[in-house]
Formats: structure tokens, sequence, C-alpha cells
């Protein structure tokens, strides 16, 4: 019943009762929904090792955004940074005796360096976002092919979602968010 409505004593007190424990009901609704909506992946018994992936960049010279300075040329450690993080996240996923290839064919890091930018610093504007393209394969211990395809990643909202994921010092953690994000749902 809503304040200021007519009603006998007793029942408005019952009412009022109710309305003020209200709130205590939602927050343990809401707590109960919460613990189970958390789940902890499990671990993988019998992981991959990261030698186990195979990381390739295609063209890398020609790709549109992967340079440290605004008039620099592709930057060797942000891809072996991506190489990296792309082995570990995935070996993690991976059985022992897998074997993943996954071929960069394009990259288009989180932001951008604009011309005439002081000491060529990374501006991240949501008409940035990361953007990757690649090719992947993963095998069996025996070589079969278990999965394979062509992904075109690309995060919109990489400024709302992407860093909470990875450490905030990180160099290029949107850019790992995107792959941590493509690894969870294809492994």
């Amino acid at each position: 019943m809503l304040p200021g409505t007519k009603r006998s004593g007793k029942r408005r007190e019952a009412s009022y009762a109710w309305f003020v424990m209200k709130p205590y009901h939602f927050l343990l609704i809401a707590a109960a929904l919460f613990a189970g909506g958390c789940q902890i992946t499990p671990q993988n018994p019998n992981p991959a090792s990261p030698t186990d992936v195979t990381v390739n960049f295609k063209d890398s010279d020609k790709y549109t955004d992967v340079r440290e300075t605004m008039n620099g040329s592709t930057s060797q450690f942000y891809l072996d940074e991506l190489a990296k993080y792309l082995k570990d996240e995935t070996a993690r996923r991976m059985t022992a005796g897998q074997k993943l290839s996954v071929t960069f064919t394009e990259i288009d890091l989180a932001g951008d360096i604009l011309p005439g930018s002081i000491n060529d610093i990374r501006m991240l504007e949501d008409i940035y976002p990361p953007r990757m393209n690649l090719h992947f394969q993963l095998l069996d211990s025996n070589g079969a092919v278990i999965k394979e395809g062509d992904r075109h990643l690309i995060d919109l909202g990489y400024l709302q979602t992407g860093a909470p994921l990875i450490g905030q010092n990180e160099p290029i953690r949107y850019d790992k968010a995107l792959l941590s994000n493509w690894v969870s749902r294809e492994f």
C-alpha cells in the first residue's frame, strides 16, 4: 500500500513492517543470485604447455596500427607481448597433446597516436577500438583438426569492459582483454 492511503491501524502497521523488511529481503535475494551467478572456472587438470601454441604475424609491416610512435614502424615489443599473452591464455585451456596455431592477418591496437601529440602518447577514445583478424587451427594429439576458422575480433565498448580484466599498468591491456574474451569463448 502506498503512503497516504487509508487503512485500519493494525493493517497499516503490518503493511509498514513488511515495507521496512522489504529491502532486506531484496538484499538477501540479490546476494543469493550473485553467489549463484559467480562461477569459478575449473582448473584444467592436464593443461598444455605454452610451447604447444604457435603465434604468427602475417605481413605485420602492413598492419593498421601496431606502433609505439606516430611515424614508427610495427612494434616488435607489442607483437611479442600479444604472442606471449595469447600462448599463456590458450595453453591453460587446452589439453596436453593438443596443438594450436594462430596467424594474425591484421591488428589495430586500441586508441591511436594522434599527429602532433607530445611524446607520442596513445589516446584512448571510443572511436579507436581494438581490432584483430586472425586464423586459427586446433589439432588433437593425433594431428586431426578439432577446430579451425577465421575470426574478426573487435570490442566497441572496450573503455567500459576491457580494463578490469588485465592489470592497469599493462601497455596494451585492452588488446589483451580482447584476446582473453576470444579465448574464453572459443576454447
